[in-house]
């Protein structure tokens, strides 16, 4: 008999091309619409402040109630570029002290002082946004990384309310499986240790 083995706890998984991949963020319409039409981010998009990027589209969903939750009813489709991508992943630390991972909390919060982006690793969801037993990337992008994802990085920007707001409509309606047919097809990225080995502990 065979056995389906389980997902590993922590991978990427993403809608990649060869030279793409594409993140979720969610923004009050005033940012969301214009970044959307012009296919980049409006001046006032901050980039000095964090930003955090998704891969998952279940998680974004999670995150702003399928575009429900006040200051997150425009819910954009970033391309961004692999090699801006994985720049961020080679300079990010993880965003919490893990005991045995970290030299000790002093170590960590040098590294994360002086990190341009950060990950943490959160339950994946399913389509009633249940968590799941493996976990999500999220991106944290500051200082220079912010500025890069906006200015450099970004090749597309998608407003993509309205399939968020179509699958919510056919989960709630109790047709899983049409709406799982609606969902993107995030695949493993090619992630190996010198990518991810200091991001999973």
């Amino acid at each position: 008999m065979s056995v389906t083995a389980s997902p590993p706890r922590h991978r990427i998984r993403a809608v990649h091309t060869a030279t793409t991949v594409t993140v979720y963020q969610a923004y009050t319409p005033s940012i969301g619409l214009p970044a959307a039409r012009d296919g980049r981010f409006p001046a006032t998009w901050k980039r000095d402040r964090m930003t955090w990027i998704k891969p998952s589209f279940l998680w974004m969903a999670y995150r702003c109630g399928w575009g429900l939750k006040e200051g997150q009813e425009t819910v954009l489709a970033v391309d961004i570029t692999r090699e801006g991508f994985e720049w961020a992943l080679r300079h990010a630390c993880l965003s919490h002290y893990v005991r045995g991972f970290h030299p000790d909390r002093a170590a960590w919060q040098r590294e994360l002082k002086s990190s341009p982006a950060r990950v943490q690793w959160d339950p994946e969801r399913d389509l009633h946004l249940r968590p799941l037993a493996y976990r999500s990337l999220q991106l944290g992008l500051a200082g220079e990384a912010s500025r890069r994802y906006a200015d450099e990085w970004t090749v597309g920007i998608r407003d993509v309310t309205p399939l968020f707001r179509e699958v919510h409509g056919l989960v709630r309606a109790g047709r899983a499986e049409d709406a799982a047919g609606l969902l993107p097809e995030e695949r493993p990225y090619p992630a190996d240790d010198g990518l991810l080995g200091r991001l999973v502990a």
